[in-house]
């Protein structure tokens, strides 16, 4: 048996069920396996750097190990971003990489690199096998530390002459389950007796509260608190429950800023966010200014950061809440109805801009649809003015997502939830990075709608320039292409729209009404400051 067919045979066991990656010479023994392992599908993207984002986002939306793969050299520089993505989002992902035989490193073979220590820095571990009676065991070893602990990526190369290496028949390990971190119950006992005695308070969600959102809701209508969200958490609380009070950070609600700066709130509840910059409006000292912290989250680096939480529960996000509510209705607490309501900004009028096509588009999709948003001005509206009809409804990668990432999102999503409907929005400038991935939505008859603003510049870069320095570079626009025409020339069905009205039910249920993917181009240059909350303030000040 060739040492590489243990690796897959371990995958399978473990319940893997696609490969994101692209085959080549020094990774051809892996693709070549996979010939006789049907239940394990590859996913041949059009770059590297898509798969990697894609092996991410799958990770995340199946609760699963996500595996990546690409050849040596060029194939794996090119899934260092979406490691370091992994890393950042704490998603366990396998990254295997093909490597030159044993016997030619240092003879300036073709694709020759060390990959090692290129990942050591985005993994949690990294390492070049040399041995392939160790091959096995170094897959096992890397997939049982991306998924224990804190989870997150691991990389192992792979040389050629290693993965085609005869071995004699071999045990397959068993495959790592994840453990649940369970809180210590002293700590739960202090957080609940500091909750039911505050004059008040707020809860602070990060998009560590996936999966735990019913909960949350508990937890938050037993205390009655409004309930801030992250950028990266939109899409968890719905617009219209009483307590959601908006979202604070990049993009936010003017509402929830007030409630940081100027609300009496005592206590601060903070649940699944590492509080990083577009979390906290450039680290604003008011979020926890004269107020006591309680911070839950299963990543133990996040406490004291830069914000010092007074009672830290390290545990399971859904674990600890579970006690916590157990613990405040032991101690009388019984909740009240639910009164809080905020101002959100998602009025409707005629005029042809961003922030009314996404409103637009949004009341024609269905409610259960997942929007994957990319990186863009568009993102800021998503943020500030689209509307959360149901639960996890948008993936916003405002920590380390690069141009195009929203489009692999979409693919990873309606492969680890097939049933759900999807809709990329994206921009031109991230789709001429990774537009392309909307073949392999074609060839995998993804259904997915990728909504493409169209503005024939980069337009967070413009405004971003425009603020902070009064004058934008003219490279940062560009001469207007019609990608709706570039999406019929891929076979993809396509619309491209130029006003407000031709955003209709029967033009969405047109391209819909298909098994793959399909392209709708909004040709549309807006002009007005995109709501970027007190990021406008930082960059139009900027150098004063």
């Amino acid at each position: 048996m060739k040492a590489v067919k243990s690796v897959l045979d371990f995958l399978k066991m473990g319940g893997v069920e696609y490969i994101f990656g692209i085959p080549a010479g020094s990774v051809n023994a892996f693709f070549d396996e996979l010939y006789e392992m049907p239940e394990i599908k590859p996913i041949v993207t059009k770059h590297e750097g898509a798969a990697s984002y894609m092996a991410a986002s799958y990770a995340k939306y199946s609760n699963s190990l996500g595996v990546c793969i690409a050849c040596s050299g060029p194939g794996g520089t090119n899934l260092l971003s979406g490691a370091a993505n992994a890393m950042r989002e704490h998603l366990p992902v396998l990254f295997l990489t093909g490597a030159v035989p044993v016997n030619t490193v240092g003879l300036n073979a073709s694709q020759e690199l060390d990959a090692e220590p290129l990942f050591r820095s985005v993994t949690k571990y990294s390492v070049t096998v040399k041995d392939a009676s160790e091959l096995l065991d170094e897959v096992a070893k890397a997939v049982e530390i991306a998924l224990s602990g804190v989870p997150g990526p691991v990389h192992v190369a792979m040389p050629i002459d290693v993965q085609l290496e005869s071995l004699p028949q071999m045990d397959i390990p068993a495959f790592p389950k994840k453990e649940v971190l369970l809180p210590k119950g002293d700590v739960i006992k202090d957080a609940a007796r500091a909750l039911a005695r505050t004059d008040g308070g707020y809860i602070f969600i990060g998009q560590g509260i996936r999966g735990s959102v019913k909960l949350l809701a508990e937890l938050a209508e037993l205390l009655n608190w409004p309930i801030l969200s992250t950028p990266q958490a939109k899409g968890f609380i719905p617009t219209d429950h009483p307590l959601n009070a908006g979202v604070f950070g990049f993009a936010g609600h003017e509402s929830a800023s007030e409630l940081i700066n100027e609300g009496n709130g005592r206590t601060l509840l903070v649940i699944g966010s590492s509080l990083g910059e577009t979390a906290t409006n450039n680290w604003n000292a008011n979020l926890t200014k004269d107020r006591t912290v309680i911070q839950i989250d299963f990543d133990g680096t996040v406490f004291n950061r830069k914000y010092e939480a007074d009672i830290p529960i390290l545990g399971d996000v859904n674990a600890s809440l579970e006690m916590l509510i157990q613990e405040l209705k032991s101690l009388g607490l019984e909740g009240t109805p639910s009164k809080w309501i905020s101002e959100k900004d998602t009025h409707l009028d005629e005029d042809f801009n961003t922030q009314n096509v996404l409103l637009k588009l949004q009341e024609y999709l269905p409610k259960t649809n997942r929007y994957t948003i990319d990186i863009g001005e568009f993102m800021s509206y998503v943020i500030h003015h689209m509307k959360v009809l149901d639960s996890d409804t948008f993936d916003i990668n405002v920590h380390f997502g690069a141009m195009g990432s929203g489009i692999s999102s979409a693919l990873a999503s309606k492969l680890a939830d097939p049933a759900r409907p999807v809709a990329c929005i994206t921009g031109d400038g991230c789709f001429f990075m990774h537009g392309m991935e909307v073949l392999t939505a074609k060839e995998n008859n993804l259904p997915i709608l990728f909504v493409v603003m169209n503005n024939a510049r980069l337009g967070m870069v413009y405004h971003g320039h425009s603020l902070q320095y009064k004058r934008s570079h003219p490279s940062f626009e560009q001469e207007p292409v019609n990608i709706s025409k570039m999406a019929e020339a891929l076979g993809l069905p396509s619309a491209r729209i130029e006003s407000l009205d031709e955003i209709n039910l029967d033009l969405l249920s047109s391209l819909q009404n298909n098994q793959g993917p399909s392209v709708l181009e909004i040709a549309l240059v807006d002009n007005n400051v995109p709501p970027m909350g007190d990021r406008v303030k930082f960059l139009s000040s900027f150098g004063k």
